[in-house]
């Protein structure tokens, strides 16, 4: 693969990263403990403060693996084994790196 295409990689790498990481600054209002103040909110508002709570915590766990996947395609760059699937050594088809430029595996070995 050559210099030129890593970069576009690596950019877009990076862009995907500090995008996940201002989302993440964005909920953490979301994922704070929830207060069982029955006197100020009622038991159904509790409940639904509860399940988006849950959820914004599910979020924060998906973008947390996404940013290691992100991580280690970048040293995978920085180290010239970016494209080359982990499992047969094969070159990675670059349609699938496109979809996702943190896949290990080609397509066989992926199956």
């Amino acid at each position: 693969m050559d210099a030129k295409l890593l970069m576009k990689f690596r950019e877009r790498l990076n862009q995907e990263a500090s995008d996940l990481r201002a989302n993440e600054a964005g909920t953490e209002e979301d994922r704070a403990p929830v207060a069982l103040d029955q006197t100020q909110v009622g038991r159904l508002s509790r409940m639904d403060a509860l399940q988006q709570q849950a959820m914004a915590e599910a979020q924060s766990r998906r973008r947390a693996v996404r940013l290691k996947a992100i991580d280690a395609a970048l040293r995978r760059i920085d180290q010239d084994e970016f494209g080359w699937c982990d499992e047969c050594g094969e070159e990675i088809p670059l349609g699938r790196l496109n979809l996702d430029p943190c896949a290990v595996r080609c397509v066989d070995c992926a199956a």
